[in-house]
C-alpha cells in the first residue's frame, strides 16, 4: 500500500511539472541543439544536477533510462532512492518530438511538459556523453551523464552557462551517486 501511495503522490506531483508545461508551441527559455540523434540518446542517463521539484524531493541515485517505440516518441523510466524511506521509486513517461531535440514528456496525463535538449556533449566516436535539459519555464533543469560521476570543471561550466541562460544555480542540487 505504501509504495502504491506514494506511486500515486509521484504521479500527481508530477502534474505540477505539466501546469507550467509546454504549451502546443513550444517556448524554450534557452537555446535548443539543432544536431540531435535520438538513436544515439536512448538507454541509461544519470541526474548529476537539478533543481529542486516536489516530484524528486528526497531522491538520490536518480536515472532515467529512455527506449524508442514504434512511432518515433520515447518511453522514459526514471528511477530515484528515496533516503528517509530506504525505498526506490519508479515513474515512467511518455515523450512525444514536437522537433529535433525537443520532445512534450507526460508522466500524468493529460497534464505534460517541455524537455528541450539545450547541450549535448559526445565522445571522439559521436556518443552522446552529456546532456543539458531545460524546459518551458527556468523552474525546470537537468544536467545528465552516461556515467554517475562527471569531471567537476564540467559542473562548473555547466552551472555558469545556466545561469547565463537566466538559471539561478544556486538553487540547483548536485544529485548524490555513492561511488562503486
Amino acid at each position: 500500500m505504501k509504495i502504491w501511495f506514494r506511486t500515486l503522490l509521484l504521479g500527481v506531483a508530477l502534474t505540477g511539472f505539466g501546469l507550467t508545461g509546454c504549451s502546443s508551441t513550444p517556448s524554450p527559455v534557452a537555446p535548443v541543439i539543432e544536431d540531435f540523434d535520438p538513436q544515439g540518446y536512448l538507454g541509461t542517463w544519470y541526474e548529476i544536477i537539478r533543481l529542486p521539484h516536489s516530484f524528486e524531493e528526497g531522491l538520490e541515485q536518480v536515472s532515467a533510462e529512455y527506449r524508442q517505440n514504434a512511432d518515433g516518441s520515447l518511453e522514459v523510466t526514471n528511477r530515484g532512492y528515496h533516503t528517509a524511506d530506504g525505498e526506490w521509486q519508479t515513474a515512467i513517461g511518455h515523450a512525444e518530438p514536437v522537433a529535433p531535440a525537443m520532445y512534450k514528456v507526460t508522466f500524468f496525463w493529460p497534464f505534460a511538459g517541455g524537455y528541450y535538449i539545450s547541450r549535448l556533449d559526445t565522445d571522439a566516436d559521436g556518443n552522446y556523453l552529456h546532456a543539458v535539459i531545460t524546459s518551458d519555464s527556468h523552474d525546470y533543469f537537468w544536467l545528465l551523464s552516461r556515467q554517475p560521476q562527471v569531471p567537476d570543471n564540467l559542473i562548473d561550466e555547466v552551472l555558469e552557462q545556466a545561469e547565463s541562460w537566466g538559471y539561478k544555480k544556486s538553487r540547483m542540487i548536485l544529485v548524490d551517486h555513492p561511488a562503486d
